[in-house]
């Protein structure tokens, strides 16, 4: 693998948050380019709240809090009880400090400046070096399909606490979004070593980054190793709803179901140590296996997990499996 090429990551929130982290501790920042789902996006309280896209920028910057997995450390949340006071929705946390960069994003974008733009700079603010880019700068909504009608996204997620099940999805407006500029020059460029698609749903969080059409053409155009982790340990996901969605759709909540969902994307699928018997069958499905603790409970886990991405990938290149 070039030594000097970029690394780029498709990722959702919490999960792929946690493999991005692991990489800025090894590779350069010049490397890194983190492509971040913004089909979670929604406009709440006259704000655009971008929940994957923070919960990245605030793991990078050291400001996350890790109990919850998202918003910053050390919040307050008087602004939501002054809020329920008066009666307004408050089924959304905003913490007071998390706030301040809701409202900054949105006077900025107010202000005619791409979201692509506003994220450079709240990343600078914030000492962050790497590349982070919203999947694109035009507004997507990922639909939730159930029995009873469609749901916004963070409706299922947050308001109704993912208790709806789950016949589909959609991306309202991904006909007419696209890609983001700058990721598609690296693609165009030929500056791009691998691509990992971090443990994040597949369904709602790397799906949408996927089905951006420029994107795809470029991907499916790329010479290089497409390297995924498995969301799934154990029949479970480590966190939200992947394993349910998958059952509702009548999709086995395992590695072979994520390797299938992927077959014809990538080369590789890193998988826990729990689901080692199952390695068999996902080659079967002519992608590589390799089988590591995904888990990634302290900073030494996500850094062991991204080095072992990064050494899979070497091996695909290796390899020759494209």
């Amino acid at each position: 693998m070039r030594g000097d090429g970029k690394i780029v990551v498709l990722s959702g929130g919490v999960g792929g948050a946690k493999l991005v982290h692991g990489l800025a501790q090894v590779i350069p920042p010049e490397r890194l380019v983190v492509v971040v789902n913004t089909g979670d996006d929604f406009k709440h309280l006259g704000l655009r709240i971008c929940p994957d896209l923070d919960t990245v920028t605030y793991t990078l910057a050291g400001l996350a809090d890790p109990k919850r997995g998202w918003g910053r450390a050390n919040e307050t949340w008087n602004f939501m009880a002054a809020l329920k006071q008066l009666g307004a929705e408050d089924w959304f946390n905003l913490g007071d400090r998390d706030l301040a960069l809701h409202v900054q994003r949105m006077q900025r974008l107010a202000q005619g400046e791409s979201l692509t733009e506003v994220t450079a700079g709240i990343c600078r603010n914030l000492g962050i070096s790497s590349a982070l880019l919203p999947m694109s700068n035009d507004p997507v909504a990922t639909i939730v399909e159930t029995p009873d009608g469609p749901l916004a996204f963070q409706h299922y997620f947050v308001r109704d606490r993912c208790l709806p099940n789950v016949t589909g999805f959609r991306f309202d407006g991904i006909d007419r979004a696209r890609a983001n500029p700058a990721l598609l020059h690296l693609f165009a460029d030929c500056v791009v070593s691998a691509v990992i698609i971090a443990p994040s749903n597949p369904y709602v969080s790397v799906d949408p980054i996927l089905a951006l059409a420029e994107f795809r053409s470029a991907l499916d155009a790329f010479c290089g190793p497409i390297v995924a982790v498995s969301p799934i340990i154990g029949r479970k996901a480590i966190r939200g709803p992947a394993a349910k969605m998958m059952q509702e759709m009548g999709v086995p909540p395992t590695v072979i179901g994520i390797a299938a969902h992927y077959q014809g994307t990538i080369d590789g699928l890193v998988i826990d140590k729990t689901d080692h018997a199952q390695a068999d069958e996902v080659i079967q499905q002519r992608i590589d296996v390799r089988v590591e603790q995904t888990v990634m409970h302290t900073l030494e886990d996500r850094v062991m997990l991204a080095r072992a991405c990064l050494e899979f990938a070497g091996v695909l290149i290796r390899k020759g499996v494209r």
